[in-house]
């Protein structure tokens, strides 16, 4: 049990509890009076040099001194990592990187006009599921990229997140691609797992202010990071409809040689997406490629105990009001 408690607070518990100590030690030693009786007690507080007083203040110093630890204690948010946690894994930790630019708004199939960013979502969203016992994170970008959820297994809260995604949380305007693998592999880069995976989805080519894609495969090639590439959207080019109800073809043009860079030079694969189909495919290829056993550990849940020591805390204040009240009333 002990191997799964922390602190997480504990710097803050450590300086709480040393002012603590040297506030019970001036008020005891240095700030109180010293009283004598001809007790025994009381003889022996004088040959150890300790300040005579009644029992009953021994007694309150100690509930009070007590009750501000366990304050203190739960400040520091102490927390039981679950054991299970402990858990046979697929070795594999993986990184989904979404494109969420205007562009992902468009559709591609006129028998299924979900957008391009409502397929990417749920095709990810079953992907999570079939990789029950892998870590998965998830990167976002548009004209910047960052990191919406570490690597967890925590698999509800992460597809919960994926489910709530919508174009705009993030800068649309671009398409930061090599900036978005990098802060992947910023994911990764402490990774102990046997595979190590990117998966980008994007459907369309880097924008201007986009950092040499080099720079992001020589960095994850040094840190055995495989970056798979998704291409989703026809050659044709996307379909979107105006408010009037017409549907116009966008006319745009993919580029995907970045993509199939990224894929050849990190021991991955490039695959094109036209439709929600290819996509589940190609999500299920990626899901057969990666696979491999070991153990690890990830935690994944734990539960808080600061209440149960705040509530200690808040019991023996009442019992040393209580007794201040009835039974040492008067009692100096």
């Amino acid at each position: 049990m002990l191997n799964h408690f922390i602190l997480a607070y504990l710097q803050i518990f450590i300086c709480l509890v040393l002012f603590l100590l040297f506030t019970a030690w001036y008020r005891w030693f240095r700030w109180q009076p010293v009283r004598y009786s001809c007790t025994l007690s009381g003889f022996l507080m004088h040959t150890l040099g300790l300040p005579q007083r009644h029992s009953s203040e021994y007694l309150r110093f100690i509930l009070r001194f007590i009750a501000l630890f366990l304050i203190i204690f739960g400040l520091a948010r102490p927390q039981v990592i679950d054991p299970k946690s402990f858990v046979k894994t697929e070795g594999v930790d993986i990184i989904l990187v979404l494109d969420m630019s205007y562009s992902m708004l468009l559709f591609d199939d006129l028998h299924d006009q979900r957008s391009r960013i409502e397929i990417a979502k749920q095709e990810a969203v079953n992907f999570v599921e079939r990789r029950e016992d892998d870590p998965i994170g998830l990167v976002l970008f548009g004209r910047h990229a960052t990191s919406r959820c570490p690597l967890t297994l925590d698999k509800n809260v992460l597809k919960s997140m994926i489910k709530q995604l919508e174009i705009g949380e993030i800068d649309p305007a671009g398409t930061v691609l090599s900036v978005a693998v990098l802060t992947g592999i910023n994911r990764l880069k402490s990774s102990e797992a046997r595979s190590k995976v990117i998966i980008i989805l994007t459907d369309g080519q880097p924008s201007p202010g986009d950092i040499d894609p080099n720079v992001a495969i020589e960095i994850a090639k040094k840190l055995g990071i495989k970056v798979y590439a998704i291409g989703i959207g026809s050659p044709e080019g996307g379909f979107f409809k105006e408010p009037s109800g017409m549907i116009i073809q966008s006319g745009e043009q993919f580029d995907w040689r970045v993509l199939q860079q990224f894929a050849n030079q990190t021991g991955a694969r490039f695959f094109v997406a036209k439709d929600a189909r290819d996509l589940n495919q190609i999500y299920h290829i990626i899901d057969e490629l990666e696979k491999t056993s070991h153990e690890t550990t990830i935690f994944t849940k734990r539960f808080e105990l600061f209440g149960w020591f705040l509530f200690l805390a808040l019991v023996i204040l009442t019992i040393e009001l209580v007794l201040t009240c009835l039974v040492w009333r008067g009692v100096q």
